[in-house]
């Protein structure tokens, strides 16, 4: 499989696409200097005891109290072959007041304040380091048994004490002992730094942050799976280019910095590719189309025989198009990063052995995902239930917002995704030839741009020598905005545009 990994920073943001055969099939994106607060950890106080669930609200210095229960932990040992455990992280001791750290394990999401632990979890290349957690796991995709023999006897020599655990990764086959050794020190230093800071540090204060979007996917990423890491921004790339020459597991020549004078995202068809993600309707290559509907509890999707009429009978069409479906909305849960339950309704099939067939082909589509999923078998009603482990926020989180006209009903497109869109547009305009631009978009927006210096890097970098000039209207949409090139030495624009910084 053709694998391609694209990185990009523009309008505060922080965004990764991967291409597999130049199909979409992953998209994040985050705020820069800010990120997913997943992985962090937080010095908090107790602010309320749920001793009927053995579970207590914390203040963190997060917008929302986050809820601690004994039953979440960063790290999902299911997903790891390893000795078999008992947790208990005392939480029938905490009193209101107390002190703890605690990891984030699952963003805030809607009135929800994050969930988070007191077992806590660092993860590096080979090695997820648990400095108060007695497991020793392997992950379950090294199969080879005497590697795995040799990888946990290496892991528990590792151990300073019983209450310590360690996680083997996927990545550590390729690793030396004294490199396991190596990072094993560091993320243990690195734990004791954080204990010594909590000491006196406020309540509320943020003691260790995960790494930023890209260096994540590069230090989880294996480089003979990728043909081209492709960088849209000059310092992220010199950034990347510093962590692959540190790990050493990802050719340089594979790292490639983007220099065209247009947006990278768009010259790749990966922004067309993410417009089509947050709709409602996906298409099938067959005629057929799902259609996706994502609520608080759950997502369902509904599968269509659409335009297919097959060349047999109902029932070989009605199987082809769920068999397709079953592809297709394996990819797109990954995509859109959907966790949670969800239910897909197929077209009814009489045949048992084409119901199986369709439960099998989810599987082991699903398989291929990082999260992990859970299928039930499919019903008499041909309903099939699944779930997916929730990792970071979901793709619609990122790209659009509640619609202000319908009081949250419908939704449009978040700022960011406009703001790429406007900034696309301007690449092209000045590629294009042109040395001036007359941007007419909605007052709001303009504000925006103004007010949080959206454009700044362009504008001291590729756009030094260009005028952009802004006029507001306030009846446009947020999402609309036009785009006029302009090489006349005297520029004809209304009195109320204002000249970009």
């Amino acid at each position: 499989m053709k694998k391609e990994c694209f990185f990009d920073r523009y309008c505060g943001q922080q965004f990764y696409a991967l291409l597999e055969d130049g199909i979409l099939t992953e998209f994040s994106a985050e705020k820069e200097n800010a990120g997913t607060p997943v992985g962090n950890i937080y010095k908090g106080r107790v602010v309320n005891v749920l001793s009927g669930m053995n579970a207590a609200f914390v203040y963190c210095g997060l917008e929302k109290n986050c809820y601690l229960s004994m039953d979440e932990f960063y790290t999902d040992y299911s997903k790891y072959d390893g000795t078999v455990i008992e947790i208990n992280n005392g939480l029938h001791n905490l009193e209101i007041g107390d002190e703890v750290l605690v990891q984030v394990t699952k963003p805030a999401r809607g009135n929800k304040g994050a969930k988070v632990t007191t077992m806590h979890s660092l993860v590096g290349k080979n090695l997820i380091y648990l400095p108060n957690t007695g497991f020793l796991g392997i992950s379950k995709k090294i199969t080879d048994e005497a590697e795995r023999e040799k990888l946990l006897k290496t892991a528990e020599k590792l151990r300073d004490r019983q209450n310590e655990g360690f996680v083997v990764r996927t990545h550590a086959t390729l690793a030396t002992p004294k490199q396991l050794k190596k990072e094993s020190e560091y993320l243990k230093t690195l734990y004791l730094d954080m204990l010594k800071r909590a000491e006196t540090a406020p309540v509320g204060t943020l003691l260790y942050r995960d790494d930023d979007l890209p260096a994540r996917i590069i230090r989880d990423s294996f480089g003979e799976d990728l043909i081209a890491i492709r960088v849209g921004d000059e310092e992220l790339y010199n950034k990347l280019l510093n962590l692959v020459r540190l790990q050493r597991d990802i050719p340089e020549r594979k790292l490639i910095f983007h220099k065209s004078e247009r947006a990278m995202f768009r010259e790749f068809g990966i922004s067309q590719k993410l417009y089509e993600a947050v709709g409602a309707t996906v298409p099938l290559d067959n005629g057929g189309y799902i259609v996706i509907d994502q609520t608080e509890a759950m997502t369902v999707v509904d599968v269509n025989t659409g335009s297919y009429v097959g060349d047999t009978n109902h029932e070989e069409t009605v199987f082809t198009v769920n068999l397709a479906a079953a592809k297709e909305i394996a990819r797109q849960v990954r995509l859109r990063n959907i966790g949670g339950i969800v239910v897909v309704d197929f077209i009814d099939m009489l045949d048992e052995s084409h119901k199986s067939k369709i439960t099998e082909v989810l599987r082991e589509f699903l398989s291929k995902d990082k999260a992990k999923c859970n299928v039930l078998e499919m019903s008499e009603l041909c309903l099939t239930q699944f779930t997916r482990k929730r990792i970071g926020n979901e793709v619609n989180e990122y790209l659009l917002k509640p619609c202000a006209h319908c009081k949250g009903n419908g939704h449009v497109h978040e700022d960011v995704f406009t703001l790429a869109r406007l900034r696309a547009d301007l690449l092209d305009c000045f590629a294009n030839g042109f040395n001036s631009a007359i941007v007419e978009l909605n007052e709001s927006i303009m504000r925006k741009i103004l007010t949080e210096n959206i454009f700044t890097r362009e504008v001291n970098g590729r756009w030094k020598d260009k005028r952009v000039y802004l006029v507001p209207h306030r009846t446009y949409r947020e999402d609309y905005f036009s785009v006029r090139g302009d090489n006349s030495e005297v520029l004809n624009v209304p009195d109320n545009a204002k000249m970009l910084y």
